[in-house]
């Protein structure tokens, strides 16, 4: 068992109010340091890539970019980071595409200090932590690879389709991932014709189902 001097932590979540808390909790313990914060999965990234942190606690639900997303683009170019997501949710496919995305823990925010430690702590050991209150079968089916639905949409698509979800027009979608509207235009007819899905709601449906997004965020 192998345990670090120091752990180097980033907290990402929308809410300050939450990264306090989390601040409050993690440093008490005299091993482990907060180095950085974000509010979304685009800061989320660049901070990570600045500051190399040990593990990135981040909401699964943000707006804008998820922190599925955001995960999966981080693992790409910094496979060391452990990654713990943080949500509300339960749900399979929460639960699964964040795993999917490289994350080593999950955890759920009605969850007890104690237990934001004993994450932490496993997932700098190298082994998966998947929150007490949720069926710890589940982690079983990730290592096996069972019930782990093919990807059919590119991580662009998935930013597109998920900023779509969240009400914004091709203009607004441009400007944010620095494409011109008429790309996002063909992203949008490419997302329709792989999901065979064709209006608005059937996608912002799809996206909440799969986690790309979530009504409450």
């Amino acid at each position: 068992m192998t345990y670090k001097a120091e752990i180097k932590i980033i907290l990402v979540d929308d809410h300050k109010l939450l990264r306090d808390g989390l601040r409050n909790i993690i440093e008490q313990r005299s091993n482990m340091h907060i180095i950085g914060e974000a509010s979304d999965g685009r800061e989320a990234i660049k901070k990570c890539a600045e500051l190399l942190p040990d593990v990135l606690i981040i909401d699964v639900a943000m707006p804008g970019l998820n922190g599925i997303e955001a995960a999966r683009q981080i693992k790409k170019t910094h496979p060391e980071i452990k990654i713990i997501g943080l949500s509300m949710h339960s749900s399979k496919q929460f639960i699964q595409g964040m795993f999917k995305a490289g994350a080593f823990g999950y955890l759920l925010k009605d969850g007890d200090a104690d237990e934001l430690i004993i994450a932490i702590t496993t997932v700098i050991e190298n082994k998966k932590y998947l929150s007490k209150d949720i069926n710890q079968e589940f982690l079983s089916l990730l290592k096996n690879g069972e019930n782990l639905e093919k990807t059919q949409l590119s991580s662009r698509e998935k930013e597109v389709l998920q900023l779509i979800a969240e009400g914004k027009s091709s203009k607004e979608i441009g400007e944010t991932l620095f494409l011109s509207p008429k790309t996002v235009d063909v992203h949008r007819n490419n997302i329709m014709k792989k999901i065979d899905l064709h209006t608005i709601p059937e996608l912002t449906k799809y996206a909440i189902q799969k986690g790309l997004t979530s009504l409450d965020i």
